[in-house]
């Protein structure tokens, strides 16, 4: 299987994509001389590998039948100084809102995600370390 994407030029430093039917702007900030009107294509690493992640983990969550009330995913990545600058290291932080959470299930399901089924996450690791924690917030 292959996937393809095309970008359009929007003028300036700015791209639109459509990916299956959904809309996304690159753009690069004002500091840098582009007008602000979309994502930064490098934070785009840190949303595929949240949204990545957050997909199985919710995928298996579901599966064993355990309910929250909420689910957060921040992915934090700290740049090289040298240019090109790149993501040393990413670290992702899941947090798990509701009463009587399943410490033991939650962990088991993170576990399967990144060990297992989130492609983001593998092909990170083959490159820069990539740490988790999970913050529990009974309501």
């Amino acid at each position: 299987m292959k996937h393809k994407i095309e970008m359009k030029w929007l003028r300036n430093l700015a791209f639109e994509s459509n990916m299956d039917g959904h809309s996304l702007i690159t753009d690069a900030t004002i500091e840098v001389g582009g007008d602000g009107k979309g994502v930064s294509p490098k934070k785009l690493m840190l949303t595929a590998l949240a949204g990545c992640t957050g997909i199985d983990m919710s995928l298996i969550l579901k599966k064993m039948r355990v309910t929250v009330d909420d689910i957060k995913v921040s992915v934090e990545g700290e740049l090289t100084e040298e240019k090109p600058s790149y993501y040393k290291n990413m670290h992702i932080i899941y947090e798990f809102f509701g009463n009587n959470l399943p410490h033991q299930k939650i962990k088991r399901a993170v576990k399967l995600s990144e060990e297992e089924y989130c492609g983001v996450s593998a092909l990170y690791k083959q490159v820069i370390p990539v740490t988790s924690e999970i913050i529990y917030h009974e309501i």
